[in-house]
């Protein structure tokens, strides 16, 4: 199971440090957050203790009306699970009672001044993304008119060329040789780099060339939502490519179904826009239109004349 420390998050979001700063060292392992709010009343049969607990204005407030003998004995409630923090938003100030306890316990107490809301879409979707499932392949990642692609086959075929193709048509580039795959959730599959490779592109005879440098910021993306697998294959004279093929065909990464096309080159053919062609006729099929099933109905419909 993947994890992170309580200090890759306070260094992330500039956290202050409020107590248990030697306990900085804790795992995180759970991709969300958790607001305590049953919890307070002393319910605690589903409570996620591995998550990061967030404290707004709503919890704290609570906190604020009860007794000091009533507070001590919640908050110690809570306490007792060992959480991996507790954070505290929106610049809250009269919280010396947590700060006691977090303490006595050595768990981390940090505090940001954002609001609670905008706080845990960020928290969460950065813990979602760096605690992810993931693996890597040996591929090219390019995000053609907003829809994620891989471009796979064998070593020289002529990926990166094709990618370099795509860019000077005004495409992104996301990565090159390693792409880094993420499982986000049960349908969504994000491709990213390496951090050692980004914003580089590999052409043979040329080198290395610095994609962002050459061609500006707009170029290139960190990351993309993949929907796409394309494998560029050698020409085969007597294989038979069927255009009129209505049964899709999938790649399994992460245990995810991502429609795969294979695309043989050939010398003279323009690889770049049939992938353009390629992205444009999914984006149709989400809409709910599929050109060979149009074609096949019409044939069915002149054949009942």
């Amino acid at each position: 199971m993947k994890s992170i420390n309580v200090q890759s998050i306070t260094d992330k979001f500039q956290l202050e440090v409020l107590a248990g700063a030697k306990r900085m060292d804790r795992e995180i392992t759970r991709p969300q957050t958790h607001r305590p709010g049953l919890e307070f009343v002393g319910y605690f049969d589903f409570f996620p203790m591995e998550r990061v607990q967030v404290l707004g204005r709503k919890e704290i407030n609570y906190l604020l009306t009860l007794s000091v003998e009533d507070r001590q004995l919640h908050i110690g409630n809570i306490v007792k699970y060992h959480p991996p923090c507790f954070i505290v938003t929106s610049g809250q100030q009269e919280i010396p009672y947590l700060t006691m306890f977090c303490d006595q316990e050595g768990i981390p107490l940090l505090r940001t001044a954002e609001k609670t809301t905008e706080f845990i879409a960020k928290l969460d979707s950065y813990l979602v993304k760096t605690l992810a499932q993931e693996m890597s392949i040996h591929a090219v990642c390019v995000n053609v008119a907003g829809i994620g692609i891989l471009l796979r086959g064998k070593s020289g075929i002529g990926k990166s060329e094709t990618a370099h193709s795509l860019i000077r048509k005004g495409h992104r580039f996301v990565a090159d040789d390693i792409v880094v795959l993420k499982k986000l959730g049960p349908a969504t599959l994000l491709g990213t780099h390496n951090e050692t490779t980004r914003e580089f592109l590999a052409l043979r005879s040329l080198g290395l060339i610095n994609v962002v440098r050459q061609y500006g910021r707009m170029a290139f993306q960190d990351e993309t939502r993949i929907v796409l697998d394309i494998e560029l294959s050698p020409w085969q004279e007597n294989s038979l490519n069927n255009e009129l093929e209505t049964v899709p065909k999938f790649t399994e990464y992460l245990g995810i179904q991502i429609p795969h096309i294979e695309i043989q080159l050939q010398p003279g053919r323009d690889v770049a826009s049939l992938i353009e062609a390629a992205a444009n006729s999914w984006s149709l099929k989400q809409l709910g239109y599929s050109a060979a099933e149009e074609f096949m109905q019409r044939i069915e419909n002149k054949m009942q004349l």
